[in-house]
């Protein structure tokens, strides 16, 4: 079974090919960062003119790398949601384009369930399983009982994990994207200074904006103080207090369900401390796999999406070619 993904949630055009739901054909990713690198950050209309341009280029590479044709092809997948609305259109418009021209079944997938069953690549899923979602726009603990089965645990009340991490990059001056320039200088810093630990309503559920307010707070006391700020000592404290707070709310979360497998999917998923903090949960909970994904697979691709959408498929979701883009798409939405 062949199933062919799109993807284009964000900033990246992005198309797999993915063979009985392992052994993956193709995996092409058109990426805009340098574009958006200009401006500092994505500016929605640019991202999906440019995936207009790219859609057709990156399937087209896609068919070659896995010197196949559509009509090899039995199954289409594509990320329906959530994201940028004119981004997702993008996609999901050339993914019914092919099922209406090819005939074959369209299968829409939650983007976040993407970067959960991206985890398959490197090992076979256990059930029970927790899994801890970090990126841009989602921050979030999410149980799956069973295969394609999603129940939300905790999530953020207000910024996302990377979200914060770019808003306090940007307040440190530094180049985008921020997540990564920040974890760079954070390498380079000691622990200086303190950073308060933010409540939130509900013991699984995270808050992080009041960190960046923090972040803030501090700068302008020490330039109260006349104190020359030490950046790299202030990334460090920003960094280890909010992977210390996701870190704390997963260990939580393993105290309180019972579960086979941890696995670690989103973009911020590629931050070095958060994976060591992660793998050191296996001193606590050895009987649990713990599953960190492979840099590659971090970032949005095409791949995961591919995953996840042979194993929707394999559950029975199909939807007609009158779907659309939805921004706003939760997990119920996948069953």
């Amino acid at each position: 079974m062949r199933l062919l993904a799109i993807e284009t949630s964000c900033d990246e055009t992005a198309v797999a090919i993915l063979e009985d739901g392992q052994r993956l054909l193709a995996n092409v990713v058109s990426s805009q960062m340098d574009v958006h690198a200009e401006t500092g950050g994505v500016i929605p209309e640019v991202a999906s003119r440019l995936h207009i341009e790219n859609i057709s280029v990156v399937l087209e590479e896609a068919l070659t790398q896995a010197q196949l044709t559509m009509a090899d092809i039995d199954a289409i997948g594509v990320t329906q949601g959530p994201g940028l609305i004119g981004s997702l259109h993008v996609g999901v418009l050339a993914a019914k384009t092919l099922a209406w021209a090819t005939g074959k079944p369209l299968v829409p997938v939650h983007h976040i369930a993407g970067h959960i069953y991206a985890n398959s690549f490197i090992e076979p899923l256990k059930y029970p399983l927790l899994a801890l979602v970090v990126s841009g726009g989602h921050t979030e603990l999410v149980l799956l009982k069973s295969e394609w089965s999603f129940e939300i645990l905790g999530s953020t009340q207000d910024d996302a994990v990377g979200e914060a991490y770019d808003k306090v990059a940007r307040v440190l001056d530094l180049p985008y994207p921020g997540g990564p320039s920040l974890e760079k200088l954070a390498k380079e810093g000691k622990a200086n200074y303190t950073l308060p630990r933010v409540k939130t309503d509900e013991p699984l559920n995270f808050s992080f904006s009041g960190l960046k307010s923090a972040v803030l707070q501090l700068i302008q006391r020490e330039a109260r103080a006349d104190r020359p700020l030490n950046r790299a000592d202030l990334a460090y404290a920003f960094q280890e207090a909010v992977l210390g707070e996701v870190l704390r709310k997963t260990r939580l979360a393993l105290e309180t369900v019972e579960v086979k497998h941890l696995v670690l999917g989103g973009g911020v998923s590629a931050n070095t401390r958060l994976r060591e903090l992660i793998l050191g949960l296996r001193h606590d909970f050895p009987d649990i796999t713990i599953t960190i994904p492979p840099l590659w697979c971090c970032t949005d691709n095409a791949a995961m999406i591919a995953a996840a959408a042979t194993v929707a498929y394999r559950h029975g979701v199909r939807s007609g070619l009158e779907i659309g883009a939805d921004p706003g798409l939760d997990y119920v939405s996948t069953k």
